[in-house]
């Protein structure tokens, strides 16, 4: 299994992991541009305009794009996260080039007809109304605009409804303008492919792309603090955090591993308290979500109206006490679940060229798994402990949605945490 990368004359870069066991490949476009990139009048501009990416060019119709891709078996998709967007498909090998073709068409040529445009804000509308009526999905929107409060890094990936609602196809193509330029995208592939025929594929589909500088990004400010949401439902969905930690924060690897110890697995600390011992919860996890440079360390807990008001005091406990008692134990578990789940990803195409493509957008470069093994191995208790201590004495954010007149009031909490 290889790995290599190759910059093109007009920015683009390309990187591949030729695997030789497998019959398939996964090819994709990972654009450095998401929700902390948009101006707060057009939030939601970037998932729209993933959308609108499939909905016809100059050489292809929406029905024909994906006719062509299905017709071999294959599948497009993508995605629109708070620093990024990614079109990807996989398909058989011999039908990589049809692949790289139809990615490059719909990122060069797009059309954003009127009436396809009005669709699929349609359909978009009816995305954000299925997330608004999903607690345990828009819970994390919220918690994260607490988080970074008036400030893109808070905004949701969907968007503001009144805002989708009004955005012209002038603002659309004005974004992708600005944003979509060669220096700013990673064309990526792994699985049975050799590297200089991806090259040669890209430098030929990808010559229309514009070489502009990529957006930049603004800096954050983290806030911390509450948003309640008292509705009629049969659960509480509560996700409380902290200031988090960085992609490249020396600490990231630490940071994750607590995370798994934490509230990672079925034996860990939070999963084993709160819910095996004492049947407070029906799922808890806790979490990093790293960014650039910035992130958060968020735990998410589903329980019902009485459990809630014995559910913060015991979660605070626990997070109180988490520094004081590790063990090398739980360590070791932890760092194991973290490298078989990279070593496991190697067996996936898709989550191989989404792992690489995203690491150029960051680092400039593929982590070699190597490096990645070397890093979780060293992390140790003190470590740990470390880290642990860095995010926990920080303020911290709260959103729950759900029947809240028995939870504890946020100062209290916050009170609670800093004594």
């Amino acid at each position: 299994m290889t790995v290599r990368q190759t910059t093109l004359e007009n920015g683009l870069r390309v990187v591949s992991h030729t695997i030789d066991s497998v019959e398939t490949v996964s090819v994709g476009v990972f654009v450095d541009a998401g929700t902390r990139n948009e101006p707060a009048e057009i939030n939601g501009v970037a998932h729209l305009l993933e959308h609108m990416a499939f909905k016809g060019t100059k050489r292809r119709s929406a029905l024909e794009i994906v006719a062509e891709i299905e017709e071999v078996g294959g599948h497009l998709n993508a995605y629109t996260s708070r620093e990024h967007t990614a079109y990807y498909a996989k398909v058989l090998k011999e039908d990589a080039p049809l692949a790289v073709d139809i990615l490059a068409d719909i990122l060069q040529h797009s059309t954003f007809e009127p009436g396809e445009l009005d669709r699929e804000r349609s359909v978009v509308l009816q995305e954000i109304g299925q997330a608004h009526d999903t607690p345990d999905d828009v819970v994390f929107d919220h918690f994260q605009a607490t988080a970074f409060p008036d400030q893109p890094m808070g905004r949701p990936v969907l968007g503001d409804a009144e805002r989708v609602r009004g955005m012209s196809r002038e603002a659309i193509m004005g974004y992708m303008s600005s944003a979509y330029g060669a220096s700013s995208m990673v064309l990526s592939a792994a699985g049975m492919i050799e590297h200089d025929h991806l090259v040669a594929l890209g430098r030929h589909l990808f010559r229309d792309l514009p070489d502009k500088k990529p957006l930049g990004d603004e800096k954050v400010a983290y806030g911390g603090g509450v948003h309640l949401e008292d509705r009629e439902l049969e659960q509480v969905h509560l996700t409380v955090g902290f200031q988090g930690i960085g992609m490249h924060d020396p600490d990231i690897y630490a940071a994750n591993v607590m995370a798994a110890l934490f509230g990672g697995g079925m034996s860990s600390r939070l999963f084993q308290e709160i819910r095996e011992r004492r049947g407070l919860v029906y799922s808890i996890h806790s979490y990093c979500s790293s960014y650039t440079d910035c992130g958060l360390f968020g735990i998410y807990a589903g329980t019902g109206e009485e459990e809630i008001e014995e559910l913060m005091p015991v979660l605070t406990d626990e997070i109180l006490r988490l520094a004081d008692s590790l063990n090398e134990g739980e360590v070791r578990r932890a760092r194991n679940q973290m490298k078989a789940a990279t070593l496991m990803s190697l067996e996936s195409t898709s989550a191989r060229v989404e792992q690489i493509g995203e690491q150029m957008l960051v680092f400039g470069r593929p982590l070699p798994i190597d490096e990645i093994v070397a890093r979780i191995d060293a992390v140790d208790i003190e470590a740990v402990r470390n880290v642990a201590n860095r995010i926990f004495k920080g303020r911290p954010s709260l959103a729950a949605i759900g029947p809240l007149g028995r939870m504890m009031p946020y100062d209290s909490f916050a009170e609670r945490l800093s004594a």
